[in-house]
C-alpha cells in the first residue's frame, strides 16, 4: 500500500510542478472554447459542416518503432518483449519525464480529467496535458468525461504527457528517433514528444488496458467493435483494415456500444473509449451517413484537404496521408448506447477479407478454432501497384491488434477460451468478405447482401439448427443452409471453376497459416495446437 501511495503521489508532483511553471493552464475546457481557441491560434480551420480540420504535421499516424515500455521489477517477467513491446531502462524514461515536465514551463497548456472504461468497475482516471487545444479536444472526444460529481472527486491515476515540439536526442536520450512514446506501467505514466498525431494517446491507454484488466481482473480486452439489439444481444466484430468492421458493424437497427476497443467482463461487455476516431478517405454521406453525420462542431477533422477555393472537404484526397481520420463523441452517433456497456456478447464475428476465395463466406467455430483464428488474427490484402506483385498479401495480426499487447497473444487467446467455457451458449463465427469464385483477379468480391443476411441469420438464431458440414483443410463448420443466401454460395469449393486448382490454393493458405503459427507454438496448448489447418490432403 505504500508504494501505491508512493507512485499516485508522484503523479500528483508532476501535475503541481506543470500547473505552478506553466504560462497558463486551461483545465477541462469545452469544445467550444478549444475549437475557438485553435481557431485564435491560426492551428486549424472550420469546414462547410462546422468541425475543426487541423494538420498533425509530420507524422500523420502511429510510430510503433519508436514506442517504448519500461522494463522494470513489475514488467520484466511479464511483457512480451520483442519487435512489437520494446524495452527502455528506467533511467532513460526518468530522464526524459524530467526534460518533459520542463517543457511545459512558461508556455500555455491544456489539461483533462478524464477515465477510459465504460464499466465502473474496471475504469481507470486518466490526465492528460497538451501544447495543443485541438489535442486535448481529441481527448475530449475519445476518452470518457467525467460528470461534474465525477470530477469533484476525481484523483489523479495515470498521467499523458503529449508535447510534439518536444523532440529527443537519439544519442543523448537513448531513443530510436526525435519522436517517442513511452509507457511506464509502474509509475502510471506515458510521454508522448515529437509527435502530433493523436492516435498515439488513444492506443497508449488502450495498451495500458491490455495490460491491466487480464494481468488484474481477468477482464478481456478486445480490439473490435461491438452493438446491441433490440433483446439486449451483444455481438462483437473483431476485424483488420479492410474487413469491413465498421461498416458491418453500423446496423440502424442495433445500438451501437462502441466501434473500437471494448472489455469482457464477468456479466458485460463495455466500451474503453468515449467516442470514435474513423477513417473518412472517400466518405460519403451515401456509403457512411451515421460517420458523416457526425461531422459537426465539436468534431475534429485530422489531415484532410478542401476542394480548391472552399472550406468543404474533398475526402478522397489522400495528398497528406490515406490515414484521414475523424474523432467526435460517441453520442454524435444517433443510435448510440449510454453508457456503453452491454451484456456478455451472444454473437462474436471474425471478419476476414480472404482475397485467396479459400474460407467460407460464413462458418461455425469451436472453441479451440475460435482461439486458433483469434491469435491468428488473418486478412489477405489484394495486390498492389507495385511493379512484380501479382498476388494477394496475406497480413496476420494476433488477437486483431498485435502492436497493442502487451502480453503474449497466447495468454488473451487462453483468457477467450475460459470466457467460452463459462459461457458455452456464445457463438463465435468466421466471417470472409473477401473473394469468392477465385482469388482475387479471377473471383469476385463476395457480395455484401449476402455477408449482411449471413450475420443477420446468425444473430437471430436462424443458423442454430441447420445442417453443417466440416471444411476438408481448415475443419470449419459450414451451414449448408441460410436465409436470403444460395446454397452454392456457404460452399467455396463448388464456386471456382477448377476444383482442383481451389485445393492447391487452400492448402498453400492453410501452409501461411501454419508457417505464422510457428511464432506462438511454443505457448500455445495442445487444444490450441489441435485447431491448425491440415497442410496436406
Amino acid at each position: 500500500m505504500e508504494r501505491i501511495d508512493m507512485l499516485e503521489n508522484s503523479v500528483d508532483a508532476t501535475i503541481n510542478k506543470i500547473d505552478s511553471q506553466a504560462k497558463k493552464v486551461y483545465w477541462n475546457l469545452t469544445n467550444e472554447e478549444l475549437t475557438q481557441q485553435t481557431l485564435d491560434l491560426n492551428q486549424g480551420r472550420l469546414n462547410d459542416l462546422g468541425a475543426l480540420c487541423v494538420e498533425t504535421g509530420k507524422f500523420t499516424g502511429r510510430s510503433p518503432k519508436d514506442k517504448f515500455i519500461v522494463k522494470d521489477s513489475l514488467t520484466a517477467d511479464t511483457i512480451d518483449w520483442g519487435d512489437v513491446n520494446i524495452p527502455i531502462s528506467n533511467e532513460i524514461f526518468e530522464n526524459l519525464y524530467q526534460k518533459m515536465q520542463d517543457s511545459f514551463s512558461g508556455v500555455d497548456v491544456w489539461a483533462r480529467k478524464c477515465y477510459a472504461g465504460a464499466d465502473p468497475r474496471y475504469k481507470i482516471n486518466v490526465t492528460v496535458v497538451n501544447t495543443k487545444p485541438w489535442a486535448n479536444l481529441f481527448c475530449n472526444n475519445l476518452f470518457i468525461t467525467p460528470n461534474y460529481a465525477e470530477l469533484a472527486e476525481f484523483e489523479h491515476e495515470w498521467l499523458i504527457l503529449q508535447n510534439p515540439e518536444f523532440e529527443a536526442n537519439p544519442e543523448v536520450d537513448g531513443t530510436r528517433s526525435t519522436n517517442f512514446t513511452i509507457v511506464n506501467f509502474t509509475k502510471k505514466v506515458i510521454l508522448i514528444g515529437g509527435s502530433a498525431y493523436t492516435g498515439e494517446m488513444k492506443k497508449g491507454i488502450f495498451s495500458v488496458l491490455n495490460f491491466i484488466l487480464p494481468h488484474n481482473h481477468g477482464v478481456l480486452p478486445m480490439h473490435c467493435s461491438a452493438n446491441e439489439g433490440k433483446d439486449g444481444d451483444v455481438s462483437l466484430f473483431f476485424g483488420l483494415s479492410g474487413t469491413g468492421k465498421t461498416t458491418l458493424s453500423a446496423d440502424a437497427n442495433r445500438s451501437l456500444i462502441g466501434d473500437d476497443e471494448h472489455g469482457w467482463a464477468d456479466n458485460s461487455v463495455f466500451n474503453f473509449e468515449g467516442g470514435c476516431y474513423a477513417k473518412v478517405v472517400d466518405l460519403s454521406a451515401e456509403k457512411e451517413p451515421e460517420i458523416y453525420g457526425a461531422i459537426r462542431p465539436g468534431a475534429l477533422l485530422e489531415n484532410v484537404s478542401f476542394f480548391e477555393n472552399s472550406n468543404v472537404v474533398d475526402f478522397t484526397n489522400t495528398k497528406l496521408t490515406e490515414n484521414t481520420r475523424v474523432a467526435y463523441p460517441i453520442n454524435y452517433i444517433p443510435n448510440a448506447k449510454q453508457p456503453s456497456l452491454g451484456a456478455i456478447p451472444k454473437n462474436i464475428f471474425f471478419l476476414t477479407c480472404d482475397a485467396f476465395g479459400i474460407l467460407p463466406p460464413i462458418s461455425k467455430l469451436t472453441k479451440a478454432q475460435a482461439m486458433y483464428h483469434f491469435i491468428s488474427g488473418y486478412t489477405a490484402k489484394v495486390a498492389g501497384t507495385e511493379v512484380g506483385i501479382t498476388e494477394p498479401q496475406t497480413t496476420f495480426s494476433a488477437c486483431f491488434g498485435r502492436v497493442f499487447l502487451p502480453l503474449h497473444p497466447t495468454q488473451y487467446a487462453e483468457l477467450l477460451g475460459k470466457k467460452l467455457d463459462q459461457h458455452p451458449e456464445v457463438n463465435v463465427w468466421l466471417i470472409n468478405t473477401g473473394w469468392t469464385g477465385g482469388k482475387y483477379g479471377e473471383g469476385q468480391r463476395m457480395n455484401l447482401k449476402y455477408t449482411r443476411a449471413m450475420i443477420n441469420a446468425a444473430m437471430r438464431g436462424d443458423l442454430d439448427n441447420v445442417e453443417y458440414v466440416p471444411h476438408v483443410i481448415f475443419g470449419l463448420l459450414k451451414p449448408q443452409s441460410c436465409p436470403g443466401v444460395p446454397p452454392e454460395v456457404l460452399n467455396p469449393r463448388t464456386t471456382w471453376t477448377d476444383t482442383e486448382a481451389y485445393d492447391k490454393q487452400a492448402l498453400a493458405l492453410a501452409n501461411l497459416f501454419v508457417n505464422n503459427f510457428k511464432q506462438y507454438e511454443d505457448q500455445a496448448s495442445e487444444e490450441i495446437l489441435s485447431a491448425a489447418p491440415k497442410t496436406s490432403l
